[in-house]
């Protein structure tokens, strides 16, 4: 197998993220591509600069608006499961495959969108609820053990060492001399 693999098919070669952010939004603008991606940085005081700045320090988001260009912006057909699996950069487009006009996106298709995820996501949640082993909650399928982390039995009561305050809220804070000591 050769290690050579010809880059240059991919509409994301010798784009700079820069550029990429103009061009997508020049066509749709901050507020439809933070309804698409769901990306902090589109939304509260966005700018190509602030999103820029980001964008290279988050790779995982970076990720997410590349494939957002090349799948709506740049239009092209879905990879196949093997280059989908890769970092945008890093897929191989077929030879055949050339960039098409952008897609007419709405936020109507984005609302759409985040329905249909959230829908798998719980069908996916069920499933792995059905195969833990009858839905028993993590700290009773331990021995029988049944505190948590924060001092809390299942009931939600504070342990003897934890104090609350006078409505009965849980305080982390309110043993903090007695600790020092």
């Amino acid at each position: 197998m050769s290690d050579n693999v010809n880059y240059t098919n991919n509409p994301l070669h010798g784009v700079g993220l820069k550029t990429l952010l103009t061009e997508i939004v020049d066509q749709y603008g901050f507020q439809l591509i933070n309804a698409y991606l769901n990306i902090n940085c589109f939304k509260t005081n966005p700018s190509i600069e602030s999103c820029e700045k980001f964008l290279k320090k988050t790779e995982w988001a970076r990720h997410k608006v590349e494939a957002f260009y090349l799948y709506e912006f740049k239009n092209l057909p879905r990879a196949s499961d093997e280059q989908f699996a890769l970092p945008p950069r890093e897929r191989v487009v077929p030879e055949g495959q050339t960039p098409r006009e952008p897609k007419a996106l709405s936020f109507e298709d984005a609302q759409r969108m985040h329905e249909r995820r959230a829908k798998r996501a719980e069908e996916r949640r069920m499933e792995r609820g059905s195969r833990a082993g009858g839905g028993r909650g993590r700290a009773q399928g331990r021995g029988g053990n049944t505190r948590h982390s924060r001092g809390r039995d299942t009931e939600g009561r504070s342990s003897a060492n934890e104090s609350t305050t006078a409505d009965g809220k849980y305080d982390p804070w309110a043993n903090w001399k007695n600790k020092q000591k």
